[in-house]
């Protein structure tokens, strides 16, 4: 809009300026008013948050990060959304640097209904009926591949290791993925390591990055790639493998002797985030029941709600890989915590990625 004052003299100026100030004074406050969601790319979906965009139209704008490596760094350099949503092993990182506020149970309606495997992770208690996360989605990490491509493979994650399918693989750019799986075919705990251990991961490292096509965190182009044979194997998350049993394309989400690697993410609220109320509306419109449904449905990924469970069949949760109790997931995957030298296997990771 442009505001043309040349013609306007006395009074008139006057009163045009003051209406110009309240004009731009409303913009601002309408701004504010827009929740701020800093969230990983397919999560910023309207049906995650009907009941929120009902009783607030337009109210919320997200910004997509990458991962949650990612999202860290542009957060402490200075990016402040109201809610962000990282992944559990990242919580207690975001803590230290003083990035959060605690958020209280009291006001989360459905605080109940969160499984308690979630909702009582150790970094997540801030004392006095309070917390640093509220628990949304789980999932796991695994290998993704056409079965008619890669014949009867070892369950294993050596898979992705195998030479003979060289330039044919990919596996995710991310410290929290593919370095620990390095770390557990190495023999070594991914979530603390001495550094002659952390030398072992970076040597499994070493070995695996001729083999591969890319790293990447970009799921949709892996799909493709998966989709038209371009790759016969990758490390996705299971909505990888929802997607393409979806278009028909003949994959399986592996299983590995070693274990899936199982995460789980939610929502934190920025210390100085601007719009509170605004953020609880919306973590609590993120955590009706339809809402996880959705999740599960349409990705594949686990809500942490038993209540979405509640919701779908035993028979989609078969196809779906997914059994209704997060519980007996974990007894036979790797959970992902924090990571004791998670910025020294980062800057290792880097420096392999690099020819290193």
């Amino acid at each position: 809009m442009t505001f043309h004052l040349k013609s306007i003299t006395g009074y008139k100026a006057r009163a045009g300026l003051a209406a110009l100030a309240l004009a731009l004074s409303s913009t601002v406050a309408l701004a504010a008013d827009k929740l701020q969601y800093f969230t990983w790319s397919g999560y910023e979906l309207p049906d995650f948050n009907k009941s929120f965009l009902a009783a607030h139209p337009d109210g919320v704008e997200a910004t997509i990060f990458g991962d949650d490596d990612d999202a860290f760094t542009k957060v402490k350099a200075g990016f402040r959304p109201d809610i962000a949503h990282p992944c559990y092993d990242k919580v207690a990182r975001w803590n230290k640097e003083g990035l959060l506020q605690p958020i209280d149970t009291k006001r989360i309606k459905n605080w109940d209904s969160i499984f308690p495997v979630f909702k009582n992770l150790p970094d997540l208690q801030a004392g006095d009926g309070k917390v640093w996360m509220v628990p949304w989605d789980w999932g796991n990490t695994s290998i993704l591949y056409r079965t008619d491509l890669v014949k009867n493979p070892e369950a294993s994650w050596n898979l992705l290791w195998d030479k003979q399918y060289a330039g044919r693989m990919a596996t995710i750019d991310a410290v929290h993925d593919t370095p620990i799986v390095a770390a557990l075919l190495a023999g070594v705990n991914p979530f603390d390591m001495t550094p002659d251990q952390m030398d072992k991961v970076a040597a499994k490292l070493r070995e695996q990055r001729p083999l591969l096509s890319s790293y990447t965190t970009d799921m949709t182009s892996v799909e493709q790639a998966l989709a038209s044979g371009q790759l016969v194997a990758a490390m996705t998350w299971n909505a990888s493998a929802t997607s393409l049993k979806k278009q028909g394309v003949p994959v399986e989400f592996m299983k590995p002797k070693e274990g899936m690697l199982t995460w789980a993410c939610g929502f934190v609220m920025l210390k100085d985030a601007k719009n509170v109320d605004l953020a609880y509306d919306f973590i609590n419109s993120r955590l009706d029941a339809d809402s996880g449904k959705f999740l599960i449905q349409s990705y594949g990924y686990g809500s942490s709600l038993s209540t979405a469970f509640a919701g779908v069949s035993k028979e989609e949760l078969d196809k779906l890989q997914l059994p209704a109790d997060p519980d007996v997931m974990l007894k036979s995957t790797i959970f992902t915590g924090p990571m004791k030298q998670n910025d020294d296997m980062a800057k290792m990771f880097e420096k392999v990625k690099a020819g290193g």
